[in-house]
């Protein structure tokens, strides 16, 4: 049985997206079952804990533990990440440990850029911004408090269409549908950015989604292969992984005023294709 850690890069705050939001996630990863009817994954989900020195007292020590995987959610914005988190979690993926690293619009889960690999691939407002400066322009303009890296895939709670990059990478796969791949994930108003890094040569983009707005493409998911180093995947949004937007009903910080759709509950292949994107990640991490 592999261990996977999911963890926020915040201390509870009831009215945040604390990891207790992440309940739908953490519950499927703990069903995910072998040929045999046997569990698959341990989890283990917590917020962000601060020591006195500004690191947290699992991550600062993650190398040492028996965790296999660490889904971290970049919900803060800065300082969410010590230094010794950060070393901590580098010699993690050193020693073969796999990461999912997701966070959001602007400067949102910013903290992951202090990871090294890994958190070059994600692009914010004030640090590592798009390498294409015609990017570094506002894309959702329905809700102007937040500035770029802000794509508009669609309203919390309905689903985005996927375009999937050939050849089709293992954490994109469904056989269920006739395409043979995912092509719905959840819509958020405004997804970050993530890349390939520069001279990265072991990373490729996984899945791409567009704009409603203004129809422009952006990338949903980067993927590390396993090179010497634990494989890893970059996310655009933690909002793929939402109670939230997997089903709107289950309710969201009072700072949220934008009006959630209902796609993801009237649509089923929408949620499976969902799912089966949570459970192909956590499977290749498994090898």
């Amino acid at each position: 049985m592999k261990n996977i850690l999911l963890q926020t890069t915040i201390e509870y705050t009831r009215d945040d997206w604390s990891i207790e939001r992440f309940s739908k996630l953490a519950e499927f990863l703990s069903n995910v079952r072998d040929n045999d009817g046997k569990t698959l994954f341990r989890i283990t989900t917590r917020n962000r804990q601060n020591l006195s020195t500004g690191d947290d007292p699992t991550l600062s020590r993650l190398d040492e533990s028996e965790f296999d995987q660490l889904w971290i959610f970049g919900v803060d914005t800065g300082s969410g990440l010590g230094t010794a988190d950060c070393e901590a979690i580098s010699r993690f993926r050193d020693r073969g440990g796999a990461i999912l690293a997701s966070r959001d619009h602007q400067d949102l889960g910013i903290s992951l850029c202090t990871l090294g690999g890994i958190g070059e691939a994600h692009h914010f407002h004030s640090k590592n911004p798009e390498p294409d400066p015609a990017r570094r322009a506002v894309d959702d303009t329905q809700t102007p408090s937040i500035s770029w890296p802000n794509y508009h895939s669609g309203s919390n709670g309905d689903f985005q269409h996927v375009e999937t990059m050939q050849p089709l990478h293992p954490i994109m796969r469904n056989p269920a549908n006739a395409s043979g791949s995912i092509e719905f994930l959840p819509a958020h108003p405004h997804e970050g950015a993530v890349s390939v890094p520069a001279g990265e040569q072991h990373a490729r983009v996984a899945a791409v989604g567009r704009s409603v707005i203004t129809g422009n493409p952006f990338n949903l998911a980067v993927a590390f292969e396993r090179n010497r180093r634990g494989p890893a995947v970059a996310d655009s949004s933690f909002h793929h992984f939402l109670d939230y937007n997997l089903d709107p009903r289950a309710g969201c910080p009072s700072f949220v005023t934008e009006p959630p759709g209902h796609g993801m509950l009237e649509n089923p292949q929408a949620l499976a294709d969902t799912m089966a994107y949570i459970e192909n990640i956590a499977r290749w991490f498994a090898g």
